[in-house]
C-alpha cells in the first residue's frame, strides 16, 4: 500500500477532523479550541505534541536521531467574516475558515498519522508544525522566535496551500519565488472637525485621504517597471459618524505585494513619502505604519525536485510542475528565508464539478476528497527528502 492508498483508507477521519475545525474557527493567535483538537488527536495516534509559539504546535515522527529532519506546516486560523457556503456544518458567527486552512490542519493530521505508522522506517525524523497567525502574518515568526526550526534542527521544509477552482486531486508546485512579500499598511490622517456647512474652516481627513490614495496607485502605474510586479490594495477606509459633521480623523487600512525586494524597499518608502507629504500639501498630518510584513515565499530548487519525484512516484501525473507564481502572500515565507524549503498546492475543486468561488469568498466551498491528495504529498515528500538526504 502506497501513501495514496494509504490517505484513501482514513479519508472519512480527515473529513471528520476537517469538519469540526470548520465549524469552529479561530483568529490569528487566539486558537484555543484548535490547538486542544489538534493536541488530542496527535495522541490518539500515540504522538506526543507540545506547544510552540504561543498556541501553535509541534511534534517529532521517527526514531533515527542522527537522520535529517523535515518540517511539515499546515496553518490553522480562519478568517474575520460570515460564512455563506450553505453547508450543513458551516461556520456560524463573523469568523470562517474561508482560506482553507481548516483543509491544512485536517491534511497534516492525516499525513501524521501515515507516518507515524511506518515510523521504524523513515531514515531520519518528521516535524510538524501547526502554525497560529497565519492570515495576520505572526504566527510563523512567533514559532521560529520559539525554536521550532531547532531541537532537533530542521534540514529543510514543506507547506501547503489550497488552489480552489483547480481539480481535485490536483497537486501543483514551482521553484523560486512562487508568493509575493506583504506589508500591511495602516495610515492615520489627522485633519480638523467642523460644520459641513463651513468646510474653509476645517482640513478634510476624507479629502485628504483620497488624494493620498490617487497618489499611491500613481507609484504603481509610473514609478514600477511594467516587467516586475507589484500590487497596492487598499479594503480599509474609514472616517466619521454624521452628515453634515466634518471629521477630524481618517484611517486607511490597505497590502502592499511584490517579488522583488528591491521594489519592495522602494516603494515602501515612497509610499511613507507620499503619505506625509500629501497630508502636509492639504494642511493635514498623516502616518504610516507597517504593523506587520512577510517576504517572498522562495522555494528551493533542490528541494523541489527531490519531492517533486516523491510526489511522481505516489500522485502519478496527478502530480505537476507549473510554470505560476501567485501575488498572494504567504508566512510560511520566514521559514522558507531559513532553511531549504518546498511548497504545493491542492486542488478544491473546479466548476465543472459546481466549486464556483475563489478563497476568502463567504460561499467559497472545497471538495473534502482533496483531503486525500494533500495528505498524501505531505507523507510521500517527506519520505522522499529524507530518504534522498541518507544516499
Amino acid at each position: 500500500m502506497n501513501d495514496l492508498e494509504r490517505a484513501k483508507a482514513i479519508l472519512p477521519e480527515m473529513t471528520a477532523n476537517r469538519r469540526f475545525l470548520h465549524q469552529n474557527p479561530e483568529l490569528g493567535m487566539n486558537l484555543k479550541v484548535t490547538t486542544e483538537f489538534v493536541m488530542e488527536k496527535l495522541r490518539e495516534m500515540g504522538i506526543e505534541p507540545k506547544l510552540c509559539g504561543g498556541c501553535g504546535v509541534t511534534a517529532l515522527i521517527g526514531k533515527k536521531e542522527d537522520g535529517p529532519v523535515f518540517l511539515l506546516r499546515a496553518d490553522m486560523d480562519a478568517l474575520p467574516m460570515k460564512e455563506e457556503s450553505g453547508l450543513p456544518f458551516a461556520a456560524k458567527g463573523d469568523t470562517a475558515h474561508c482560506c482553507g486552512h481548516d483543509m491544512h490542519t485536517a491534511m497534516l493530521l492525516g499525513a501524521a498519522k501515515i507516518l507515524k505508522e511506518q515510523e521504524e522506517e523513515l531514515p531520519g525524523r518528521v516535524k510538524l508544525m501547526f502554525q497560529p497567525g497565519e492570515e495576520t502574518l505572526e504566527g510563523a515568526k512567533a514559532m521560529i522566535a520559539d525554536g521550532i526550526l531547532e531541537k532537533p534542527h530542521v534540514d529543510a521544509a514543506m507547506g501547503v496551500h489550497m488552489a480552489p477552482l483547480a481539480p481535485a486531486g490536483f497537486v501543483g508546485y514551482n521553484a523560486g519565488v512562487v508568493c509575493n512579500s506583504s506589508d500591511l499598511l495602516e495610515i492615520s490622517i489627522e485633519g480638523k472637525s467642523g460644520h459641513g456647512a463651513s468646510p474653509h474652516h476645517s482640513v478634510d481627513p476624507i479629502n485628504v485621504g483620497l488624494h493620498i490614495h490617487l497618489a499611491l496607485q500613481e507609484l504603481i502605474a509610473r514609478e514600477v517597471d511594467p516587467q516586475d510586479q507589484a500590487a497596492l490594495t487598499f479594503g480599509e477606509f474609514h472616517s466619521g459618524d454624521a452628515k453634515n459633521i466634518i471629521p477630524k480623523t481618517a484611517y486607511m487600512g490597505g497590502t502592499l505585494r511584490t517579488v522583488r525586494q528591491e521594489t519592495r524597499e522602494y516603494l515602501l518608502a515612497r509610499i511613507k513619502n507620499c503619505v506625509e507629504m500629501t497630508a502636509e500639501m492639504f494642511r493635514a498630518k498623516a502616518e504610516l505604519k507597517i504593523p506587520a510584513s512577510v517576504s517572498a515565499l522562495t522555494v528551493d530548487e533542490t528541494c523541489a525536485d527531490i519531492v517533486g519525484k516523491g510526489f511522481a512516484e505516489t500522485l502519478g501525473k496527478a502530480a505537476v510542475r507549473v510554470n505560476q507564481t501567485t501575488s498572494g502572500s504567504e508566512d510560511f515565507a520566514e521559514v522558507s528565508r531559513l532553511v531549504p524549503s518546498m511548497f504545493f498546492a491542492v486542488g478544491g475543486g473546479d466548476r465543472k464539478h459546481g466549486y464556483e468561488f475563489s478563497a476568502h469568498h463567504p460561499k467559497v466551498r472545497y471538495d473534502e476528497t482533496s483531503l486525500v491528495s494533500g495528505a498524501a504529498a505531505f507523507a510521500c515528500g517527506a519520505k522522499a527528502y529524507l530518504a534522498a538526504k541518507v544516499k
